[in-house]
C-alpha cells in the first residue's frame, strides 16, 4: 500500500511542488490539498492520509494550533510532517512540542522530501536528529522543564529502556540501536513502546523532545 500524503501550504507553488515530487513515486499517493491548517481535521477524517505535510506558518490556522488541534480531536491521527521556510525557527520547535513528527525544509532537494515523507511514515527512527538537538538547545528549557523532569521520574525506566532513548535522541533507527545493543530489531521495538508508553509520548519524537527538556538527555 502507498503511503498517503495530505499537502497543507497557503502558497499553491509549494503545494504544487511537493505534489509534482511525491506524485512521482510508486509507493507515495498525494490525496489531497489544502491552504490552511483550519482544513485539516475535516480532510484528515474524510481522506485518512498517512502523512499531513504541513505548513508552519498559514494566515488563519497556522501549523502549531492545527497539530495540537488535529491530535485532540483525531482518533488515530495521520503523522505529522511540518514545512517551514526556516530551519532554526521557534515555530518549528513549537510544533515539535505541540505533537509534530518532525520538520522538512521548503528548500528541500527532492530526494530529501520523498526520504522524510517515508522516514516519518515509519516511524523507525529522528528525523533531522542534529537540527532537533539544536532547535531544543536553542528554545528548549536547558533542562529545567519541572513538568518533563516529573514525567520523566515517573516513568522511571529502566537501565536498557534508557540506554534506548539515549540511542533514539542521537537519530538510530530500531535496527541501528539493536546493532549497537547486539539484540534484536522486534526486542528494541518493544524497549521503544515500553519507553513511549512510560513517557505518554505518541512517537519517538516527542520522546526525545522529553529527554531534551527534562535534562535526561543533552542537546549540546
Amino acid at each position: 500500500m502507498p503511503v498517503t500524503v495530505l499537502l497543507v501550504d497557503d502558497e499553491p507553488l509549494v503545494r504544487a511542488g511537493l505534489r509534482a515530487v511525491l506524485a512521482a513515486q510508486p509507493d507515495i499517493e498525494v490525496v489531497g490539498e489544502a491552504s490552511d491548517g483550519a482544513a485539516v481535521i475535516p480532510l484528515v477524517r474524510r481522506l485518512r492520509p498517512d502523512v499531513v505535510a504541513m505548513d508552519v506558518r498559514m494566515p488563519l490556522m497556522d501549523g502549531i494550533e492545527a497539530t495540537r488541534a488535529l491530535l485532540r480531536t483525531v482518533s488515530d491521527p495521520p503523522k505529522i510532517l511540518v514545512v517551514t521556510t526556516f530551519e532554526n525557527d521557534e515555530y518549528v520547535y513549537e510544533a515539535l512540542r505541540a505533537g509534530a513528527d518532525g520538520f522538512l525544509l521548503k528548500r528541500a532537494r527532492p530526494a530529501e522530501i520523498v526520504h522524510a515523507v517515508r522516514l516519518v511514515a515509519e516511524g523507525e527512527s529522528l528525523l533531522f536528529p542534529a537540527s532537533v538537538r539544536q532547535l531544543a538547545a536553542e528554545y528548549g528549557d536547558g533542562g529545567g522543564n519541572r513538568a518533563a523532569r516529573a514525567a520523566m521520574e515517573r516513568a522511571a525506566l529502566t537501565e536498557r529502556e534508557a540506554e534506548v532513548l539515549r540511542l533514539m535522541a542521537r537519530g538510530l533507527s530500531n535496527a541501528e540501536i539493536a546493532g549497537r545493543l547486539i539484540v534484536g530489531t522486534e526486542t528494541v521495538k518493544s524497549h521503544v513502546s515500553a519507553v513511549l508508553a512510560k513517557l505518554g509520548a505518541r512517537d519517538r519524537t516527542q520522546a526525545v523532545i522529553a529527554a531534551y527538556e527534562s535534562g535526561f538527555v543533552a542537546p549540546g
